[in-house]
């Protein structure tokens, strides 16, 4: 028996699959889904940290005087919010500001904190932001025991909060009622102003 076959029993030998076969395709898509499951598992895990990151912020910000937050205190505590990383720039503004200091310092932690501020800022003054909800005081009481555990998120409510929210309920009529005035009126005058040119058009 030759040396090479020594040893061997049939079948032991790795097959080699070939790259157009039915078994790679079904390799590479086990291998996709693992890595799609992978990268959902990475975005849900960064999502949750910054969600946790913004509610610790609050939990330490909190009034404990409060029982509940009106509309407007809690804006003024979202403004808070979307200025805490302004000591942070100043420091990093303070570091490229000296001299004989070649390129800019901390660039790419810069333009994060700027775009996460102007993301913020846009859904503050749009649909507005999503924090904890401190508006009630059973939500208001949750949120002062939470202990930071990930877990106990979902106890947590949550609401959005914009910054016309700010104002009164009674102003945010008012300011209605003058746009439908207005409107009104233009309109009154255009039918006036159509009712005099039919006046004023000969009748042959």
């Amino acid at each position: 028996m030759p040396k090479e076959l020594m040893g061997r029993s049939p079948g032991q030998e790795k097959k080699i699959i070939h790259p157009y076969s039915r078994k790679a395709a079904q390799i590479a898509r086990h291998a996709h889904k693992l890595e799609k499951k992978e990268r959902l598992k990475h975005e849900k895990a960064l999502r949750l940290n910054l969600i946790s990151e913004k509610l610790q912020w609050f939990q330490n910000e909190l009034d404990p005087q409060k029982v509940r937050y009106s509309r407007k205190d809690a804006c003024q505590l979202v403004e808070r919010y979307l200025n805490r990383f302004s000591s942070e720039l100043e420091q990093i503004e303070l570091l490229n500001s000296i001299k004989d200091r070649q390129g800019r310092r901390h660039h790419s932690r810069e333009m994060f904190i700027k775009q996460t501020i102007e993301r913020e800022r846009q859904q503050y003054e749009g649909y507005g932001l999503e924090i904890p909800d401190i508006l009630h005081s059973s939500s208001l009481k949750t949120f002062r025991e939470w202990d930071l555990d990930l877990k106990k998120l979902p106890n947590i409510k949550m609401r959005r909060l914009c910054a016309n929210d700010a104002f009164a309920k009674k102003h945010k009529k008012e300011a209605q009622n003058l746009t439908i005035d207005k409107d009104l009126g233009q309109l009154e005058l255009k039918g006036e102003s159509s009712n005099s040119d039919e006046e004023m058009t000969p009748v042959t």
